[in-house]
């Protein structure tokens, strides 16, 4: 179930058009591939494959396309209708759903470092799948339900919650840098990885921080701890992904890929 959230591109003529749903991932396996193209961004192959992550609240229509020694493939991605659920949430802290004029600046500078994290262009350290970011298996999700805080709509989930204990180790899933380590008003506790090639893992909540920012880790080393910091009802892990900028189902990069859907036109 958790590859349900990547799309494998199946081979198909250049003008057919394959529906995707916001926050997935497209993979398109091809032999001898030089180079990767998602509109006008441009990157390299993995694994012998081309992903393209799609956003979470992206609309229309996604030119995608392949070079290979042979020549170049071109393919349109349209984003299909917005297909997760409406979650409602009670019992939310009511300075978490209508903050202070100190509180909403404090958000503001917490949305302004974390929204400079979205364009690093760091070299790749990861491979697929990522290792999971918990020591147990992984239970819940939600990515992308639409919230409602106490009777009042915020914007859609943008990671998935994982349910844990108290005081579980929380793991990188690839090896990457810190490059945020701090309490945020939204996320509680947070720790920020960059893995390279666009791709950075975000783990909320934590009840502690075990890095610090500048510091290199590796896969499966402990991070911080599970925690109920910040806006929640309860302990648990939220585990983000942002690939090239798009929010992404974590589901789409962890677990082992041997049962791919493909993507019909």
């Amino acid at each position: 179930m958790r590859w349900l959230a990547l799309l494998l591109l199946a081979a198909a003529p250049p003008a057919d058009v394959v529906e995707v749903a916001p926050g997935t991932v497209v993979r398109w396996p091809a032999a001898e591939i030089v180079e990767c193209r998602q509109s006008s961004r441009r990157s390299a192959p993995l694994d012998g494959a081309c992903y393209f992550p799609i956003d979470l609240l992206a609309r229309g229509e996604i030119e995608v396309a392949i070079r290979t020694r042979s020549g170049e493939e071109r393919r349109r991605l349209r984003v299909g209708p917005y297909p997760y659920p409406v979650q409602e949430i009670r019992g939310v802290e009511e300075k978490y759903v209508a903050p202070s004029a100190a509180e909403l600046e404090r958000i503001r500078l917490d949305q302004q470092r974390t929204g400079a994290l979205w364009a690093l262009a760091s070299a790749r350290r990861f491979t697929l799948p990522l290792a999971s970011p918990l020591p147990i298996p992984l239970e819940g999700g939600r990515f992308g339900a639409r919230r409602i805080f106490n009777g009042e709509p915020r914007s859609p989930h943008g990671g998935a919650d994982y349910r844990a204990r108290p005081g579980t180790p929380v793991l990188a899933p690839a090896d990457g840098v810190v490059v945020l380590a701090e309490e945020q008003f939204f996320a509680g506790r947070a720790v920020y990885l960059d893995h390279g090639d666009g791709l950075i893992s975000m783990s909320f909540h934590l009840s502690e921080i075990a890095v610090a920012e500048g510091q290199e880790v590796k896969r499966g080393q402990l991070i911080g701890r599970v925690g109920a910091t910040g806006r929640v009802t309860g302990p648990h892990l939220h585990f983000g992904l942002r690939w090239r900028g798009a929010r992404i189902d974590p589901a789409a990069l962890l677990g082992e890929p041997a049962a791919l859907p493909s993507a019909a036109p």
